[in-house]
């Protein structure tokens, strides 16, 4: 399934139990709630799935479950970057061959600290493991390393790096855009630039934030693309305080306790992240009044 129609992709949340082990059964009530609300595509093991604590058995479980729920409704991808290239490979090459994933996001190396040449690389030899597209994540907040925006733009030679999540800011957005090849779609990874980036003819966002509001962020992408930018504008501007509360302690914490706090249940996080204090909590729902 391609991308080409997905402008709301969700970095989906893994659920855990009170032992801390993937709850296989929150699963279901996550999904249909995300498809209910307008997601058009899934992440799976990415920052906001906490990969960095996954296994390698647990990612595996938990692509093929959700490939099983979804059933084909909505493009899947999933994480395979890691700060070892032969690991990324051989892990790539692994999910090129299960049915149901469409995509992987690769990140952007990190605590190596690679230079732009290690970066090129590291990325072509993901891409030419597989015919599994790929999808860029360059993320400097987290990983130090950033990707340039000519960088970004040799790899979007290849052919199946199809797309990049960009987190480096509106005026790399704003060029990659305005100097990709055509059919290379350009995503924010950061909530509080989705209007931006669409109105700037980019193909949407790769959200945290569509747990909660998915439905708004959708009514905003309507509006833009039916040319009523003031309505478009004025949800941006209800909405940035909220996604600015959604980051207001370390990622998925604050969406995990909303999750919850709705009643999709989702459980804690697992260390080194906490989850919210009932002091965090109660100062961040008042502000997405949920």
């Amino acid at each position: 399934m391609e991308l080409t129609n997905a402008s709301i992709i969700t970095a989906m949340v893994t659920p855990f139990n009170e032992a801390g082990e993937i709850d296989f059964g929150k699963l279901p009530a996550l999904v249909e709630h995300l498809l209910g609300t307008h997601t058009e595509g899934l992440i799976l093991a990415g920052t906001t799935g906490e990969s960095p604590t996954l296994t390698h058995d647990e990612e595996i479980e938990l692509f093929n479950e959700v490939i099983r729920l979804v059933n084909g409704r909505v493009p899947i991808i999933c994480g395979v970057g890691t700060n070892d290239t032969r690991d990324s490979v051989e892990f790539v090459k692994e999910i090129a061959e299960m049915d149901g994933i469409d995509a992987g996001l690769a990140v952007v190396p990190y605590y190596n600290k690679p230079n732009q040449e290690g970066l090129y690389q590291h990325f072509k030899m993901i891409a030419e493991a597989s015919d599994l597209p790929i999808i860029l994540y360059n993320v400097p907040g987290r990983t130090v390393a950033s990707l340039d925006v000519e960088t970004t733009l040799r790899l979007a030679e290849i052919d199946n790096i199809i797309a990049v999540k960009e987190c480096a800011g509106l005026d790399a957005l704003t060029e990659l855009i305005e100097r990709a090849p055509e059919d290379f779609l350009v995503y924010t990874g950061e909530d509080s630039l989705a209007f931006s980036t669409k109105a700037l003819g980019g193909q949407g966002v790769i959200s945290v934030a569509s747990h909660i509001f998915g439905n708004k962020i959708y009514e905003m992408f309507y509006s833009l693309e039916s040319g009523d930018i003031k309505n478009a504008a004025s949800i941006q501007r209800k909405l940035l305080p909220k996604m600015d509360a959604l980051f207001s302690v370390p990622s998925p914490a604050p969406v995990k306790m909303t999750l919850n706090h709705l009643g999709v249940s989702v459980g804690d996080l697992r260390l080194p992240l906490v989850s919210c204090t009932s002091e965090e909590k109660e100062k961040i729902l008042k502000i997405l009044d949920v």
